[in-house]
């Protein structure tokens, strides 16, 4: 009989239960979204090898327990053929998490899911000194708590007042939560040093009198399991992708080149220095 290699079972998805060859198997999703026909096919395959129920973890995945060893290949061969393909584990990047954003909710800053399907197809799977994961939120609620991640993702606005729109009726200022507007000499003043690019009074305006421009809010080294830290900011808010993915770029390159095996993103910056990686981070901002 064949040895099995468990590691590369691992690395694909399949993870050991307690329960002498069977598999808790963990399938890829991005940004927490799964098609109905993809939903179909997942049940129908825990139903025929598992024991009929799923498992969704706490980064929107879906995980079928109690997989044979003897059918890993079959379960691969039928998740694929109905368009879902298996996860990871181990030391590489993860499933990309993200909140519904500006698509769906009315506080959304941007586009969520379109960045988690570029992120997880620019990055997902790639191996590194340990996991690392992205999560995106679309707004300042923060309902994804993008700074739990090593590499966190929270939309915003840059905002501009139009003075010719503006009826001053107040509203921005009742809005805004961080006391960054002020009405004075019958003009809105924006003090920029308070505000968040929470984009709160684009929303509220209205008659447009605020205008935004989406942007993204990156955070840094966050992580949550046997030890807990916030992810920092170290940058301005980045208002295009190319800027921001040159960013997400040289984060992953100094996780890779720089950490020890088995040792966090997190704990290698520590290790390293955070001065050390803010200059490598606004090296790739500056571009």
């Amino acid at each position: 009989m064949a040895e099995v290699d468990y590691k590369a079972l691992k690395n694909g998805g399949f993870m050991r239960q307690r329960q002498k060859n069977r598999f808790s198997l963990r399938l890829k999703t991005v940004g927490g979204n799964l098609t109905v026909d993809q939903l179909l096919t997942i049940a129908e395959v825990s139903r025929k090898y598992g024991d009929g129920h799923v498992h969704l973890t706490s980064r929107q995945g879906v995980e079928i327990p109690f997989v044979k060893l003897d059918d890993v290949e079959p379960v691969k061969a039928e998740l694929k053929a109905g368009g879902v393909d298996t996860g990871v584990c181990g030391p590489r990047v993860r499933t990309v998490t993200a909140c519904q954003g500006s698509a769906v909710c009315p506080s959304g800053c941007i586009d969520t899911y379109s960045l988690a399907t570029e992120i997880s197809n620019r990055y997902f799977g790639h191996q590194l000194p340990h996991k690392f994961k992205f999560g995106i939120t679309g707004c300042m609620n923060n309902c994804l708590k993008a700074e739990e991640n090593d590499l966190g993702i929270k939309g915003g606005y840059t905002v501009k007042w139009d003075q010719k729109a503006c009826t001053l009726c107040g509203v921005c200022l009742k809005a805004c939560r961080d006391g960054a507007l002020t009405q004075k000499d019958g003009k809105i003043v924006l003090d920029e040093s308070r505000c968040t690019n929470c984009g709160r009074c684009v929303k509220a305006c209205p008659f447009g009198a605020w205008k935004g421009k989406p942007g993204y809010i990156v955070s840094f080294g966050g992580m949550f399991g046997n030890r807990i830290a916030l992810g920092r900011r170290i940058l301005p808010i980045i208002t295009d992708r190319k800027t921001l993915f040159r960013v997400a770029d040289a984060a992953v390159a100094f996780f890779e080149k720089h950490a020890k095996p088995s040792e966090r993103f997190r704990s290698a910056i520590e290790r390293v220095g955070w001065d050390k990686f803010r200059a490598a981070i606004e090296e790739a901002y500056r571009g």
